[in-house]
């Protein structure tokens, strides 16, 4: 059993809820990037997923959009990501999920990313744009280095293809609540809770389900867990935080913020 699924187990146990907290790695540099994941830590986040950044990242709204062109001119590359990545575990043992976009992987060869990933500390791995059609050797190669490959699913995906999904999905299902890119909304559409409804029925507990895309607040939080998710997943929020704070108050900030979100989950 994977990291990520004995979190899931773990919390079950103590019939808790996920909390999934995104941040991208560089963002607005290596310092901050490494107080933000001690905030993190600090108020209770189950799993914390790290955005490698891309120059075209389709998934993301705005406020991620921007991260990424800041982690970007900042220099992040592979070498420094994997580097901040093992000093990130070596303080911690919360799941790490890595998120990024298909040609990365590609680039490099997906078995060498996977094995390097492996080696600094993390546990799966999403990338948004990998079609479940051609996904054979990016599973192999995950499975072959034991890191749980996390797909999307969205409000319109048909039965099929989440039936599809299911057999690739490991660690958790990610269920976008919205149409569109990453970022928050003003409020909880009817179509997200209806699609809570149709991916519990189709799932049927064989795996936990952890949505995201505009989930920014407790309340958010709160509403979309008593629909019978099993997670809660958190970005722009956190980059916003980032983004307005100090760099010496960066930590308790995100800890007050992480642990605000974590008391919905309980």
């Amino acid at each position: 059993m994977s990291r990520i699924e004995n979190k899931f187990c773990e919390l079950k146990k103590k019939k808790e809820k996920a909390l999934i907290a995104y941040i991208m790695v560089g963002y607005p540099n290596e310092k901050t990037t490494i107080s933000t994941i001690r905030g993190l830590v600090k108020g209770g986040a189950d799993i914390i997923e790290l955005g490698f950044p891309f120059s075209d990242p389709i998934a993301d709204g705005p406020v991620i959009q921007n991260a990424s062109t800041v982690s970007l001119n900042q220099g992040t590359n592979l070498e420094k990501f994997f580097k901040i990545v093992k000093k990130i575990r070596m303080e911690t043992n919360v799941p790490l999920v890595l998120m990024t976009y298909t040609n990365i992987l590609y680039r490099m060869g997906f078995d060498k990313f996977m094995k390097k990933a492996k080696i600094v500390g993390i546990d799966g791995v999403i990338l948004p744009d990998m079609a479940i059609e051609e996904s054979k050797i990016y599973l192999n190669a995950a499975r072959k280095n034991q890191l749980d490959t996390i797909f999307l699913i969205s409000p319109n995906t048909s039965q099929e293809r989440i039936q599809k999904i299911l057999k690739a999905t490991t660690g958790f299902l990610y269920l976008i609540s919205i149409y569109g890119t990453t970022g928050m909304v003003k409020k909880i559409q009817k179509y997200t809770i209806d699609a809570i409804k149709k991916t519990n029925k189709i799932v049927n507990k064989k795996i936990s389900i952890g949505i995201g895309f505009g989930v920014s607040t407790p309340s958010d939080a709160k509403k979309l867990l008593s629909y019978g998710v099993d997670a809660i997943i958190v970005g722009s929020t956190f980059l916003r935080i980032m983004e307005q704070t100090p760099a010496r108050q960066i930590e308790s900030k995100i800890a007050s913020f992480t642990k605000s979100l974590k008391n919905t989950t309980i």
